[in-house]
């Protein structure tokens, strides 16, 4: 049967009210109720594409445009998911081991855990920031690594009891109220979670990838999975897991027992189909290298808790877009026997 036109409706309604007769035959009625049935459901469906394409018009609106951070090339942000995975330990050391690997190289860190900042007891930074000629805040700088955090601004002990609308604000000042100078790639150690904090920065500055941290336990493969996926619905590409705490071996025997479990990180990066970048080890001396504010890549150079080098390295060719890079090179940090 042929569409009916709102006109032809209009115009067979006129007739029906004119000739009383029309609304007496069966087949009229029949015809009459199978075309107004038939114009209901056409014009459904051009008011479900209208509003289909309105709903698109006003989110395209109402998101932000992606900025570049002034004088920053690359940004690389290090999430979990679930917090006390290691994720901040993991975020310093690779933006040790990235300028380790090639000293030309500028990089920084910004601990974007507005919350829980770890960054200043991880780097042994203390003190406030100072501003520059152009009321920016200049960076505090340990190891020649840059570095700003909220840890910075506030008491150490000092609770951050703030609202979303005032961690926003923070977040916006340290993405946008920060001299970082010249730097070839900025580390963030982001907070736990696919929040607030983890859709500002995505939407609103270039990312070039995404590290994700989990220890190889069930319970925090769950959120992990959760931040990858986060960073895939707002096109950031997940550059690859790394499993934290994978194995701890006695120091008297050299028993090695996989207390979180094992396998866990690279069972979900084949499930992801991203990359597993490797495990770290569940080691005495990077606890207490990072607790004392010596990260292993500066504490240990040599041995192979320096895991995070090799890390950095895979994710540099990663940026150059070396795709076969990864198959013949991914991260092997089991050699503990050497520590």
């Amino acid at each position: 049967m042929a569409q009916i036109t709102y006109s032809r409706l209009s115009h067979l309604l006129r007739i029906s009210a004119d000739n009383g007769s029309v609304l007496r035959r069966g087949p009229e009625i029949k015809n009459a109720a199978s075309c107004c049935l038939q114009f209901v459901r056409c014009q459904r469906s051009v008011d479900s594409k209208a509003l289909q394409e309105r709903q698109k018009q006003v989110m395209a609106k109402g998101l932000p445009k992606q900025k570049p951070i002034t004088g920053v090339k690359q940004v690389i942000v290090v999430a979990s998911g679930k917090g006390g995975v290691g994720k901040s330990t993991t975020a310093v050391n690779l933006a040790l081991g990235l300028m380790a690997n090639d000293p030309s190289k500028s990089v920084g860190v910004l601990d974007a855990d507005v919350h829980g900042p770890s960054i200043p007891k991880l780097m042994n930074l203390k003190g406030n920031p100072e501003l520059s000629d152009h009321n920016l805040m200049i960076p505090l700088t340990n190891y020649g690594i840059p570095c700003m955090s909220m840890g910075f601004l506030v008491e150490d002990v000092a609770p951050i009891v703030w609202r979303g609308l005032m961690v926003m604000s923070a977040i916006e000042k340290l993405l946008r109220q920060v001299d970082w100078g010249s730097l070839d790639y900025l580390v963030v150690d982001m907070p736990p979670g696919t929040g607030d904090v983890q859709l500002s920065i995505t939407q609103n500055i270039p990312v070039a990838g995404a590290v994700i941290v989990s220890t190889p336990q069930d319970i925090a493969l769950l959120d992990a999975r959760r931040g990858a996926e986060m960073f895939k619905k707002v096109h950031v590409p997940v550059l690859g897991l790394v499993q934290n705490m994978s194995v701890f071996q006695c120091p008297n025997c050299n028993h090695q027992t996989h207390i979180f479990g094992s396998d866990g990180a690279r069972q979900l990066a084949d499930t992801l189909g991203v990359q597993f970048l490797g495990d770290i080890p569940l080691h005495l001396n990077i606890r207490e290298m990072s607790d004392r504010g010596t990260p292993v890549v500066i504490s240990s150079p040599d041995s192979p808790e320096k895991l995070q080098q090799t890390l950095s390295l895979t994710l540099i060719y990663s940026q150059m877009g070396i795709s076969d890079f990864f198959g013949s090179r991914s991260a092997d940090f089991s050699l503990l026997n050497q520590l």
